[in-house]
């Protein structure tokens, strides 16, 4: 038990360290910043069909230091087959916005589409998921110019399964194409790369942890988003 530990401590230290790497030379310290994404949740299994899910989000910025957003998202999946499964869900955001002459928080609802497909290949688990996700500011209307920010998103991913070992590593790679009314900046306008792992405990819940490397791609000056995370989920079955 004391190696495994030992294990998660190293590969948090890891995740920090990368997080907190060198800026290029053509980057600024506003377009390089480090971030932390952490949430605590409820999951429902209904039945091997049905399941739900409650989520409480807390994201800071500016390494760290500040709060970007904080938001509330519930989720339903519905399996199809054994390895397909369609998802819905609904988040409403708090968002902090501190650059300009308005400052202050903003409400946002946000909802998204997920198609899912998984299977395994050895001690290989791989996933896909298309995602379209739609959000816009509450209170302001079109003709105020607030318009839908639309993204279609592809993510895959892979996990290996090591024998005696409840920390399986998990890579993923996802892309962002936005298509917005009146944005001349529509197109593939970021990538992100994810590490993580989750250990599950007994009668408690699973717990994970994550570190995203986020690019803009199509711009002079890409903004980097180096974020690590932690996660809570109890299940209820």
């Amino acid at each position: 038990m004391k190696f495994k530990i030992n294990r998660s401590l190293y590969l948090l230290v890891v995740c920090v360290f990368l997080a907190k790497g060198t800026n290029g030379y053509s980057q600024t310290e506003d377009l390089n910043d480090l971030y932390s994404w952490n949430s605590i949740g409820l999951k429902y299994k209904l039945n091997k069909k049905w399941a739900f899910s409650l989520e409480q989000h807390l994201r800071l910025k500016e390494d760290i230091s500040e709060i970007d957003e904080y938001f509330t998202q519930f989720e339903a999946k519905y399996k199809i087959f054994k390895n397909f499964a369609l998802v819905g869900g609904l988040r409403y955001l708090r968002e902090n916005d501190n650059q300009g002459n308005i400052q202050g928080y903003e409400n946002h609802f946000r909802f998204q589409f997920d198609a899912i497909y998984k299977h395994n290949i050895d001690k290989f688990s791989l996933a896909y998921r298309l995602r379209y996700q739609n959000k816009n500011e509450i209170g302001i209307s079109h003709d105020e110019g607030d318009y839908a920010n639309q993204n279609i998103r592809l993510k895959t991913s892979f996990k290996y399964n090591l024998r005696d070992w409840k920390l399986d590593p998990k890579v993923s790679a996802e892309i962002f194409n936005r298509f917005q009314e009146d944005n001349d900046n529509n197109g593939f306008n970021k990538y992100r790369l994810t590490f993580s792992t989750d250990y599950t405990i007994k009668n408690f819940g699973e717990i994970g942890l994550f570190y995203h490397f986020e690019k803009q791609l199509n711009v002079d000056l890409p903004e980097i988003k180096r974020i690590i995370g932690l996660k809570y989920t109890y299940t209820i079955k």
